[in-house]
């Protein structure tokens, strides 16, 4: 008992005693954005409650494009605007698996 007691304190005691090696230097900041660029477009995301139903509404520059359904027994369900034209079609699969859709240039 007392070598399992003793071992187990060693084995809580060392990371205590862990070091980082001598002679660290700071990592160096990023370089700036070049010009012309913007930050990566994050989704905004609006949860509101509609009856019973938790609904999350993803928007990227203003523009739906996903809503997340979550009934309060069940599995949530996505619609997706899949080829932006406003119009909604039920997916099932995660919205991870939608193909890739770039805009390269709009006006």
């Amino acid at each position: 008992m007392r070598r399992t007691l003793l071992a187990l304190l060693l084995a809580v005691s060392l990371p205590a005693f862990a070091q980082q090696p001598a002679g660290l230097e700071p990592i160096p900041e990023p370089p700036p954005m070049p010009a012309g660029m913007s930050e990566l477009d994050e989704p905004e995301v609006t949860i509101v409650q509609r009856g019973e139903d938790t609904v999350a509404e993803y928007r990227i520059r203003g523009k739906l494009y996903m809503v997340k359904v979550t009934p309060p027994h069940g599995v949530p369900y996505y619609l997706i605007d899949k080829e932006g034209n406003g119009q909604m079609v039920r997916d099932d699969a995660a919205p991870g698996l939608a193909v890739p859709m770039w805009v390269i240039k709009s006006w």
